[in-house]
């Protein structure tokens, strides 16, 4: 198991650390960077009531067939 390290680091003392890494390291920052945003929105999204009340309208459509799911769409399509 790889050793935690938590620690404390100005953004211009993080700048500096980045810049040191070569190109294939920054890519891998990179990655780690935008998944971390993508996990983090993902959760924002999830938790706001505004889009939760967008699903739960959707589900309702759904519900009564106001509304068809994409593979339906593609179904009744090819028919």
């Amino acid at each position: 198991m790889p050793a935690i390290v938590k620690l404390q680091l100005s953004l211009e003392a993080l700048a500096e650390a980045i810049s040191s890494l070569n190109l294939e390291e920054k890519r891998q920052l990179q990655e780690i960077i935008e998944q971390q945003i993508f996990e983090a929105e993902e959760a924002l999204y999830e938790e706001d009531a505004e889009t939760q009340a967008e699903i739960q309208a959707v589900r309702a459509e759904y519900a009564v067939g106001q509304s068809i799911t994409m593979d339906e769409y593609i179904a009744n399509r090819s028919n």
